[in-house]
């Protein structure tokens, strides 16, 4: 049943996403390691989930944490963990459009893994089950699309004339693309680990402060194997600060936060239904505020992804470049 408030809240949430990965891949391109960024956002995150935990649970007591809640924490820790480090690796390869296309394979996988952990019914019958297996062949379908198709320029910075091959060569499309691919298949993960969780332990601000504190952790240990200069760890007043701190606040402590309510009030496949919300947001931000171009091929897993927005975009491309990318 369809829920105003847990829709309003994801909806929000999609925007913040979108704009949190915007402003780091902007401060990636000023020379901010993705590894150190994980660890600062993480370990800023505890700093605003810790005093809100005492505060939200002062007049009323968290349900018992025992060792199986505990280590199923433990489990969402990791898989956190290897979210964040193969989309922000992703970014860093390709672009926040890019990212954002492939996270729309989030429903998919979490309808696969739903109804292979029985928390959803597959029945041919119900024209429900039809319509999500319809719905997860087209959006991988359009993820294939936007990864290995660019096809020709659509926009294009007139002042700056740069080689095109030289471009697909350096931004490692592809690469980028499968990062975020199995990220997406991590973040469904996610969804059904977190539903799994939330059953027996109903504390959404306490599971996301104790992840939180995990993650970082983790993450504390990849940068000082692969990371080699140690300038990188120095932050300068300006958009890595920014970027850090945003991401700390809303990426990944307001963001968790609603998420895992959302799993609980709704499931994992209504929460990551909004993941296909993300693709028109970040194609009009990387346009807008990165530079990014934009090709054909976007267009298309468009279409895909909306098939009712098919007409409307169909008459705003040029029969050139329609008819070229045949």
């Amino acid at each position: 049943m369809w829920s105003p408030g847990v829709t309003a809240a994801m909806v929000g949430v999609e925007f913040m996403v979108v704009g949190i990965s915007t402003i780091m891949k902007a401060a990636m391109n000023k020379g901010m390691s993705q590894f150190v960024y994980i660890v600062y956002s993480n370990a800023f995150a505890i700093f605003i989930l810790l005093p809100s935990s005492f505060i939200f649970y002062r007049e009323r007591s968290p349900p018992k944490l025992n060792a199986c809640i505990f280590s199923r924490i433990l489990l969402l820790s990791i898989v956190s963990f290897s979210i964040q480090m193969l989309f922000n690796t992703g970014i860093k390869y390709s672009s926040p459009t890019l990212c954002t296309a492939m996270t729309d394979l989030t429903p998919a996988f979490t309808f696969l893994l739903s109804v292979i952990f029985r928390m959803e019914k597959l029945e041919f019958r119900l024209q429900s089950s039809q319509a999500k297996s319809i719905g997860t062949i087209v959006s991988v379908a359009g993820a294939l699309i936007v990864t290995l198709y660019k096809g020709q320029l659509i926009t294009a910075n007139v002042a700056s004339q740069i080689d095109e091959q030289l471009l697909l060569l350096s931004s490692n499309w592809v690469i980028g693309g499968i990062f975020c691919a199995v990220g997406a298949l991590c973040l469904a993960s996610l969804y059904i680990v977190q539903t799994w969780i939330l059953k027996e332990y109903p504390a959404e601000l306490m599971i996301t402060m104790i992840t939180c504190i995990s993650v970082t952790l983790l993450s504390a240990v990849v940068p000082l194997i692969l990371e080699k200069d140690p300038n990188a760890w120095m932050l300068m007043p300006d958009v890595e600060l920014i970027a850090i701190l945003c991401s700390a606040v809303s990426s990944v402590s307001l963001l968790n936060v609603v998420q895992a309510w959302a799993c609980r009030e709704k499931g994992p496949l209504y929460t990551a239904m909004f993941k296909l919300l993300g693709m028109v947001i970040a194609i009009f931000m990387g346009v807008s505020f990165l530079g990014d171009k934009l090709y054909v091929g976007r267009y298309i897993s468009v279409l895909f992804f909306f098939p009712s927005k098919r007409k409307r975009i169909e008459k705003k491309l040029p029969d050139s470049y329609l008819q070229s990318s045949l």
